[in-house]
């Protein structure tokens, strides 16, 4: 017949086993953070890219970002409060200059302009109405005058004859004067009409040019309507690429409204935008380089906006080859602006690793087995190059692939195999 175990037995074999999984549970869980430790500790040189320092020129650039679009984009608006009739064409269709785009109902403007020519017609007949009438009162005027005249002529030729007789004694002292009272009265009224005369052909004049004027501007007024009409056959401008166009038979579209873009896809842009604080280091007439994928486009900043929006300053870039094969419209790009250029300067090559001038701890192959952090003063940059300022000498070989997990080591073993070197 067993022994029966102790109750106490039982209970001390119990917590040997419990303790037993407490340590191992610990030896397990401290196994688990001590392997990435042991992992981190060494690196592969095949995995990382090497920056050799060299001593050359660098073109100190701003980054910026910014999309390709058309050279020349131009949008075609409605002149007239109108409704679509008819479309012709689709987005994306070929156009030549002059090609019908859409068709408005124009017939209220239509109506407008054909009244206005009937008006234009009856300020015209009003003009000659006008100038008739001014030339029959002042050829009446004038004949008044003419007449004036003779009457003074015969007054004159009865005072000679009445102071004639009276030198013979066969007159009287009256009868002179009474003709001289006559030929002075006829003066005054024949220089009286001859000013009339000469007054109401002024305002005859002036008349008539505010009638010639009235019917000029009318006539500008006309023109402009009529040129109002012929933009409302909405044609393309020159030839492009139709990449917008209103398609909704029967809409309504209010002056000035966009109606269809056409743009000339054979030739680009860039359109970029750069935070504010740079506005002083970019202005027109600087160069740039445009990261297209792989492919690097010069050209040069041909205009900057002088207001900001949102801390965000836009330029444009005019590029040198604005054909190249690798623009689309609506691309997104990368842009650096050229300020500066030092020469003799130390650099390495630049990465992810470069957010800006400053103080950066990057690793440094010492040997052919480890890898060494070393804090680094780096300036300015360019598109592929940041210059370094203090820290490292010409010919060292630094690590500019992205280390951060890395951070908590300040040495790192290399094993050994081919290296990638990112030439500055």
């Amino acid at each position: 017949m067993d022994r029966e175990i102790p109750k106490k037995t039982l209970q001390r074999e119990r917590r040997k086993r419990w303790l037993g999984y407490g340590m191992a549970g610990l030896l397990l869980i401290g196994g688990i953070t001590w392997i990435p430790s042991l992992m981190q500790s060494r690196v592969n040189e095949k995995d990382l890219l090497f920056s050799v320092v060299d001593r050359g020129t660098l073109e100190v650039s701003v980054s910026a970002s910014g999309k390709i679009v058309p050279a020349v984009e131009e949008i075609i608006t409605s002149p007239v409060s109108a409704r679509i009739v008819e479309v012709y064409r689709r987005s994306g269709d070929s156009v030549k200059a002059g090609t019908p785009l859409l068709k408005l109902d124009l017939q209220s403007t239509e109506t407008e302009y054909h009244k206005q020519l009937d008006e234009e017609r009856m300020k015209q007949l009003q003009l000659d109405q006008l100038r008739m009438n001014n030339e029959t009162y002042l050829g009446d005027l004038a004949m008044k005058v003419k007449v004036q005249a003779m009457k003074v002529g015969r007054m004159e030729a009865d005072l000679r004859n009445e102071r004639y007789l009276d030198s013979l004694g066969s007159g009287t002292t009256d009868r002179v004067r009474q003709a001289e009272l006559a030929y002075n009265t006829g003066c005054l009224e024949l220089e009286q009409l001859r000013q009339q005369y000469a007054n109401e052909q002024k305002v005859k004049e002036a008349d008539l040019k505010v009638k010639q004027l009235e019917l000029d501007i009318f006539r500008k007024s006309l023109s402009e309507t009529r040129r109002t009409l012929e933009d409302a056959q909405l044609r393309s401008p020159r030839k492009a690429i139709l990449t917008s166009i209103n398609t909704q038979v029967g809409s309504q579209v209010a002056p000035g409204s966009q109606v269809a873009v056409v743009s000339d896809l054979s030739h680009f842009r860039v359109d970029g935008e750069a935070a504010e604080s740079y506005s002083d280091r970019i202005a027109a007439g600087a160069r740039a380089m445009v990261l297209v994928g792989h492919d690097r486009l010069e050209g040069m900043v041909s205009s900057v906006t002088p207001l900001s929006r949102d801390g965000i300053m836009s330029f444009t870039v005019q590029l040198d080859d604005s054909s190249n094969r690798r623009l689309r419209s609506g691309l997104k790009v990368d842009i650096y602006v050229i300020n500066a250029v030092r020469e003799e300067a130390l650099r390495i090559s630049n990465g992810s690793f470069y957010v800006g001038a400053g103080e950066y701890e990057l690793f440094v192959k010492e040997g052919s087995g480890r890898l060494v952090k070393r804090k680094v003063r780096l300036g300015a940059c360019s598109y592929d190059q940041v210059e370094v300022l203090d820290g490292l000498k010409e010919g060292d070989c630094v690590v500019v692939s992205d280390m951060s997990m890395y951070q908590s080591r300040t040495q790192i073993k290399l094993n050994n195999s081919s290296l990638k070197i990112s030439l500055a």
